[in-house]
């Protein structure tokens, strides 16, 4: 923005101690000081907010993919045969030959 070379910086520091004389300039260089840390200051901060709303309007803008479904589940065959007590496939199993409840007349004695 401004461009001062070492030698314009020492001709402006001369003309305002001539100016201002050996009292005032260091309370006028420290205000001077305290201005322009405060422009940088305020430069910085309106910086990061246009980067933070440029950020805000590129998140809103991107189309948001639609969700995943969820995987099917997978069928695993046993590692190991059935086990014996559970009979043959197709063939009733030990459980299902023998009634659930005795017949009713089994306590009766029979004549």
């Amino acid at each position: 923005m401004f461009d001062f070379g070492f030698s314009e910086l020492l001709v402006i520091l001369v003309l305002a101690l001539i100016v201002l004389g050996p009292q005032k300039l260091p309370g006028v260089v420290r205000k001077v000081g305290r201005w322009v840390g405060r422009a940088r200051a305020m430069a910085r901060q309106f910086q990061d907010q246009l980067e933070e709303e440029i950020d805000l309007e590129d998140s809103r803008s991107r189309p948001v993919p639609p969700p995943l479904p969820p995987d099917p589940p997978v069928y695993t065959e046993p590692s190991h045969p059935a086990a014996p007590s559970q009979g043959t496939p197709g063939m009733p199993g030990p459980a299902e030959t023998a009634p659930a409840h005795p017949p009713a007349d089994a306590h009766e004695p029979r004549a």
